[in-house]
């Protein structure tokens, strides 16, 4: 496991849009298709990382109570399947379905979604409002494996201004977790 930190894209930057296949429907799926209104939330992560694992309870938990909320969310995994097996759309698809995603968990086969997210770790969010600028980059929350109970408190305080009509706080942390795995 490498160890990194997200890159923290500009806020404002507008969301790269992708069309990418979604594992668990076996279709294609494009951002533009499927992006909220009010706010979509692109998560990096992977079935491999223990830093993915720390927090997929809650990170479905989260999902759940904002998608009731009109927030998109939706996972996309850009790993090197040759080199990380267990990360294959196929295994990727059990693991949504074991963990009761109730959003789509995307492959970025060729990497190029990843690129242009400036996505460096799992796990890695980008929160856009409904016009797709990005008004929260970073972390889940602060806790890491076996340091502490994921409870999602920084994603969750973003995605809350967002439906209060309220400024997103710019005091927002780089996430931390296994780098993408490379070509």
């Amino acid at each position: 496991m490498s160890l990194v930190q997200s890159n923290m894209m500009e806020l404002g930057t507008k969301a790269p849009l992708f069309s990418l296949p979604d594992t668990i429907s076996d279709t294609v799926i494009s951002l533009s298709e499927i992006k909220s209104s009010t706010a979509t939330v692109v998560a990096f992560i992977c079935n491999h990382c223990p830093f993915v694992h720390h927090i997929n309870n809650r990170l479905v938990e989260v999902a759940n109570e904002f998608q009731a909320k009109g927030i998109q969310f939706i996972a996309i995994s850009s790993n090197d399947v040759d080199y990380y097996p267990e990360d294959r759309p196929e295994m990727m698809k059990k693991v949504a379905k074991s963990q009761g995603y109730s959003f789509p968990y995307l492959y970025d086969k060729t990497q190029e979604v990843a690129v242009a997210y400036q996505a460096e770790c799992t796990p890695d969010f980008f929160v856009f409002d409904g016009s797709l600028k990005l008004v929260y980059r970073g972390r889940f929350d602060e806790t890491r494996p076996e340091m502490g109970i994921a409870t999602g408190n920084e994603l969750v305080t973003a995605l809350t201004a967002i439906l209060n009509n309220s400024e997103v706080p710019n005091d927002q942390k780089p996430s931390m977790g296994c780098s993408i795995k490379w070509k």
